[in-house]
């Protein structure tokens, strides 16, 4: 559930700041499969992904994670 939540945020950003999944996984260095299976929340992201992508797409680490409950 945790991974899916993730996944959503990601994709939702990643288009906002109008990037394609191919650009954000090659400027991130992963390949595009992987940033996929995170954005379908079949896979977590690592921190230091999550780090790479809030600081690609120009957001802070607040703005990216899920809100806690």
């Amino acid at each position: 559930m945790e991974a899916e939540i993730w996944g959503r945020r990601i994709r939702a950003y990643r288009k906002l700041k109008g990037y394609t999944q191919e650009g954000l996984a090659k400027t991130l260095g992963v390949s595009v499969s992987v940033l996929g299976e995170v954005e379908r929340g079949n896979r977590m992201p690592s921190d230091r992904m999550v780090r790479d992508i809030a600081r690609t797409l120009n957001l802070t680490m607040e703005e990216l994670s899920p809100r806690k409950a």
